[in-house]
């Protein structure tokens, strides 16, 4: 027996991996160079690599992976390098639509110059001013402007006159009053000898014959034809004069602004479209040269003239490359884009020039990053995405008119095509969840970048930690490391990765003990990171975290939970638990029990019975009753009652890692074996016997060893574990100078029979060719206990059956 006792236990050697620091040859990270590598993650790059190199529809990237695993930083990276190496994409203008100015009309030119053509249209637009006031100053235009005005006045003389004298001619004369033109007779009398005419008086014509009345009223009306006529041509001469003069200011508002428009076209305008709209604001100017120049000529005067001017909307460095922006908060405002309102005397107003562009309009032509959790937030800001990935244009529409009860009249700005690399970092689950419940996604997201959440522990891995290290104390100016703590830190990474030749990609939890040991070394005014330093470190920030654990482990100090560490027990056992508080996991010991009695119903699990374990743990419970089948049921029936029961729990229990521990518990009831209470246990078994790996063995070696100590330490005691955990021992220093000096134990086992002999001292038992097992074996013992249960229930039953019997015939002789 003593023999599998040595030959189980694990040696210090295989209890953590360590690091070969004489193969570094570098004394501390002082002399490393870094290389800005990502270690680790050769499948995501090559993914974020072909993603970024593909400018095709629906190739955009989800990177997915755990935070704190370099995602983030690295694809930032990638893309700000690409970036650089591609043209820089054109600026984008709003600009007033003349035709329109509802529908804000879009113009591209080539980046940086969206900037400078605002600017030159501003300048154009003061220099106007006091160009056209000039023009109009000039006494050229004065005079023409009299020329034709004078031109008009004759005309208009000589018309009134031929009036006059048509009117004459036939008696009458023609007087202007505030209600127009009336026609007057006029009377022929004599006077100082000569013929004169005079205006009729009312009392004279109404004193005249009715028969006269009516010639005279139809030669008014006559005349009044007449008057009618010419006052048509006056009224033609009128809108001749105004059209004419219009045409004198318009050419000589036209020359005067002609140079300053050529100029921009010339300089500008690249494009037929701009080439237009500059011709339709050439033609307004002309149109209200006036307010330029009441402006000039009376600074009081408020003139809006906004809509000459440029909104540039979207503005590109040519000297920066492709934009990469990184949009934390997506609202719909901060990535669609808004048109914004001002109130104006209690009325809300707004314009071309109050279009807000959004994130994706600045990353258009180059790259926009997301993160998935803050987009998914915002469920309209994740449609619009879609859907300006989909038609390949951008939209501005403000959410009032999608969901406004009333709809309110606001700009329609003209699209601008859309052609844009999203990047969205998030974890698995997000994306799973994406691709199961909206079909659109794997559409427009045909690039999976996936995050390793560990990657292999090897020489070169370990030496691009050595260098991640050197790359992020020299960044963030800390202490070099030694070549031992360098070490420290690469078995740091292996024991978050539970694995000895893995180690962890979360390269945060990393840096924050590269911080926190800085810290301690220079509290110690050291100039070196030392692996005591880090080791310092790792222990002050679990300790930070351990509150929980801490008072747990108070409650076993106490004995408030019952946990023995020495000494021999039937049907008890010491089982091996994980609780996880996301920031720490820590292990504690449970005891479990078990009862058998007589009975038919089964193995039971009390916990179970009051639905405090998980279908995981009841699983495994049930490979327990296919166990116990296989073993002792083959030429027998299974008769037999059992409890079991983790003592002194009250939360639920999940998982099938004690369901090893349960079977020796049960099979040291039925053969009366005590257990070795010094030993806790923990694995998985399978319905042949099997050993079968579990989580969290660091944390439950390390739980019941801290339990120990504080017991006392006697040398018998330890932790029995699944061989296949082997890969997976990182455990702490002091549980490895225990185990060296011979104070604790680790064994390793394969089969159920091992640990039986381990935690019994008796030999498990191997049946002969008859399928019999040796008497005072743990199975010998257990099958007669069996045979007995189920001999004597038969009996029992047989018993009660010849009672009723009597009983009954009893009954009969009675009547």
């Amino acid at each position: 027996m003593s023999s599998l006792l040595e030959e189980k236990r694990v040696p210090k050697e295989l209890l953590r991996l360590r690091v070969p620091i004489e193969k570094f040859h570098f004394t501390t990270t002082a002399e490393l160079v870094s290389d800005n590598r990502l270690i680790g993650q050769e499948r995501a790059a090559k993914a974020v690599s072909f993603g970024l190199s593909l400018d095709k529809k629906g190739y955009n990237i989800f990177v997915v992976g755990n935070p704190g695993s370099g995602r983030m930083t690295y694809a930032m990276r990638q893309i700000e390098a690409r970036a650089k190496k591609t043209a820089a994409p054109d600026d984008w203008l709003y600009v007033h639509n003349f035709d329109n100015p509802s529908s804000p009309i879009t113009v591209n030119m080539p980046a940086g110059q969206g900037k400078r053509f605002a600017q030159a249209i501003a300048d154009v637009i003061e220099e106007l001013k006091s160009t056209l006031s000039k023009a109009f100053e000039d006494s050229q235009y004065e005079d023409a402007k009299a020329q034709l005005v004078k031109e008009f006045q004759e005309q208009v003389n000589e018309l009134m006159e031929r009036l006059r004298g048509i009117a004459q001619q036939n008696g009458f004369v023609i007087k202007r009053t505030p209600q127009g033109f009336i026609n007057i007779p006029l009377v022929k009398i004599e006077q100082d000898g000569k013929v004169v005419y005079r205006e009729m008086q009312q009392e004279e014509f109404e004193a005249l014959p009715e028969e006269e009345q009516r010639r005279l009223q139809e030669i008014s009306e006559k005349i009044s034809q007449h008057t009618l006529e010419t006052l048509r041509r006056i009224r033609d001469l009128e809108k001749g004069l105004k059209d004419r003069i219009r045409d004198l200011e318009r050419n000589i508002s036209r020359n005067a602004i002609s140079p300053f428009m050529s100029e921009l076209k010339d300089k500008y305008a690249r494009s037929e479209k701009l080439s237009k709209w500059l011709d339709s604001m050439e033609e307004d100017i002309i149109k209200n040269f006036n307010i330029f120049v009441a402006a000039a000529r009376d600074e009081n005067i408020e003139v809006d003239f906004g809509k000459y001017m440029v909104n540039v909307f979207v503005s590109n460095d040519p000297d920066k490359g492709a934009p990469v922006i990184r949009e934390s908060n997506p609202t719909y405002y901060n990535l669609m884009g808004k048109v914004e309102y001002e109130s104006r005397q209690g009325y809300l107003y707004t314009d071309f020039r109050k279009i807000v562009a959004g994130a994706i309009h600045r990353a258009n032509g180059g790259y926009l990053v997301l993160e998935a959790e803050e987009l998914l937030r915002q469920y309209l800001s994740y449609d619009a995405l879609k859907r300006a990935l989909k038609d390949e244009q951008l939209t501005i529409e403000n959410l009032g008119e999608q969901w406004g009860f009333v709809p309110v009249s606001s700009l329609r700005p003209e699209p601008i095509p859309l052609n844009v690399k999203v990047v969205i970092v998030g974890t698995r689950y997000i994306y799973y969840l994406l691709s199961l419940y909206d079909k659109e996604f794997s559409e427009l997201f045909k690039i999976k970048a996936d995050f390793d959440i560990d990657m292999p522990r090897n020489e070169a891995t370990e030496y691009d930690i050595a260098v991640f290290v050197a790359e992020y104390t020299q960044q963030e100016k800390l202490l070099p490391f030694s070549r031992e703590s360098v070490g420290e830190v690469i078995e740091f990474a292996s024991r978050l990765a539970e694995h000895q030749r893995r180690m962890t990609t979360q390269m945060n939890k990393i840096t924050e003990v590269l911080v926190e040991a800085t810290a301690w070394a220079k509290a110690e005014g050291k100039e070196v990171v030392e692996a005591s330093h880090v080791r310092k470190a790792i222990s002050e920030m679990r300790y930070r975290v351990s509150l929980i654990e801490d008072r747990l482990f108070m409650s076993l100090e106490e004995g408030i939970l019952r946990v023995e560490v020495d000494g021999e027990r039937v049907g008890q056992i010491n089982g091996l638990t994980v609780i996880d508080m996301r920031e720490h996991s820590f292990g504690h010991p449970v005891r479990i029990t078990s009862n058998v009695y007589m009975g038919q119903e089964g193995v039971v699990n009390i916990e179970r019975e009051v639905k405090l374990t998980g279908p995981i743990h009841n699983k495994g419970l049930l490979i327990l009753s296919s166990y116990l089948g296989k073993k002792y049921a083959q030429d027998m029936p299974l008769t037999l009652s059992a409890r079991i029961a983790f003592e002194q729990t009250y939360e639920e229990i999940e998982g099938d890692s004690a369901s090893s521990t349960e079977l020796y518990c049960l099979l040291s009831s039925l053969s009366g074996y005590p257990l070795k209470q010094g030993i806790a246990v923990t694995g998985s078994v399978d319905q042949f016997g099997n050993i079968q790996p579990i989580g969290g063995v660091n944390e439950k070696i390390e739980g019941f060893f801290r339990y120990c100590k504080f017991r006392g330490l006697t040398g018998k005691q330890g932790v029995m574990i699944p061989k296949q955990n082997l890969i997976h021992l990182m455990l702490d220093h002091e549980v490895l100078e225990a185990v060296e000096s011979g104070k604790f134990n680790i064994w390793a086992i394969e089969t159920v029979d091992e640990g039986l002999e381990i935690l019994t001292g008796v030999p498990a038992g191997t049946p002969d060719e008859s399928g019999k097992y040796p008497e005072d074996s743990v199975h010998g013992r257990a099958k007669a206990k069996l045979r007995l249960l189920m001999e004597e229930a038969a009996k029992l039953k047989k018993a009660l059956q010849k009672d009723e019997k009597d009983g009954k015939e009893s009954s009969s002789n009675d009547n």
